[in-house]
């Protein structure tokens, strides 16, 4: 009988996307070997599946007010001390399989102890050359996308296959089991803009309805053609379900779960977030249209979207369980069955 390995997974916190996706991947992992878990960061609105074993703050990123990275601010925030003494006391070498979703701690601790560490996350698609970004080059963000975490080798997920690395997004059990229907409305998560921004414009976009999930939103209200709720993982999901189309910005899970679902799509990328220009860049190639500022000029395009865009048509089998097997853990399970890719 092969070894059971014990598996250290570690998954960046400061976002609803590398959450929800550990949330699939954990209950994989738990099948081949024993799992812990490292949360690094404490600002995602989705729950883990499981409690982590380890909590970090880990590096954390401080945002000016319209959502880009502020460095001086971010650069003061850290306490270096702290971040130093995590990484050289972090104890990687009691783990078989060390996996990473761009966090930082356990992934340079891996790299001056010379362990392997695996980076499986839409972040890992940018270590690819081929991987879509903008003209003009953000060489910090970029240099951010590549030694935040490093790893020693990697899988990524993105909108399509640029490179042998790269492969469709994991798509949430509960998405996947979704029958969409489309009760004429658009749902919204723009969390860069505050509520009167958002309302200046989308009131003037006619015949259309809005439901706008809002941080600054605490009960349930409506302006003109505008519903506002509160952040709320049920509800987002209920309404994403049954919308026409949606209008967010442009990270990864959510644009990727709507383009799955067959929803017309509208991204507006947080400024300042080079990952999300690139992320735009890439649904841009596959005709999702961008805008880069939510003022009057939007308006129009916004209406032309509303009558006259098509949703696109994307194949996103569910490979997550076969890739894991495939690349991660089929080294200490060769005596178990080949698992076949799920096309739903």
């Amino acid at each position: 009988m092969s070894k059971v390995p014990k598996i250290l997974y570690a998954v960046q916190g400061t976002g609803n996307g590398h959450v929800a996706r550990a949330s699939e991947i954990i209950p994989i992992l738990q099948k081949y070997g024993e799992v812990d878990v490292v949360l690094s960061g404490d600002q995602s609105e989705v729950n883990l599946p499981v409690k982590p074993k380890y909590r970090s703050k880990g590096i954390v990123f401080i945002y000016n007010s319209k959502g880009g990275i502020s460095y001086i601010k971010t650069l003061f925030k850290n306490n270096l001390v702290r971040i130093f003494r995590e990484i050289f006391t972090f104890p990687v070498y009691d783990y078989d399989i060390v996996i990473n979703d761009f966090e930082s701690i356990t992934a340079w601790a891996c790299k001056l102890k010379g362990k392997d560490c695996f980076g499986l996350g839409h972040q890992a698609s940018f270590q690819s050359k081929k991987c879509p970004h903008p003209e003009e080059r953000d060489w910090l963000g970029a240099f951010i996308l590549k030694y935040y975490a490093p790893c020693s080798s990697y899988l990524g997920f993105h909108f399509d296959r640029y490179d042998k690395f790269i492969y469709s997004p994991v798509i949430r059990s509960d998405i996947r089991a979704i029958v969409p229907s489309n009760k004429r409305h658009y749902t919204v998560y723009l969390p860069a803009f505050g509520n009167n921004e958002i309302e200046l414009i989308l009131n003037k976009v006619e015949n259309v309805k809005w439901e706008v999930f809002s941080k600054h939103t605490s009960a349930v209200s409506s302006k003109g053609n505008i519903t506002f709720y509160p952040i709320s993982s049920a509800g987002f999901i209920k309404s994403f379900s049954e919308c026409e189309g949606v209008f967010t910005s442009a990270g990864f899970e959510t644009p990727a779960e709507a383009l799955y679902l067959g929803k017309k799509l509208m991204l507006v990328p947080i400024k300042g977030q080079y990952e999300q220009l690139c992320n735009a860049e890439g649904a841009k190639k596959m005709g999702v249209p961008v805008i880069y500022e939510l003022n009057q000029k939007s308006i129009p395009i916004l209406q032309d979207w509303i009558l006259n865009t098509k949703p696109i048509k994307v194949d996103y089998p569910d490979t997550t369980e076969f890739l894991i097997h495939s690349f991660i853990i089929g080294p200490w399970h060769k005596d178990l069955k080949e698992i076949e890719p799920v096309n739903n």
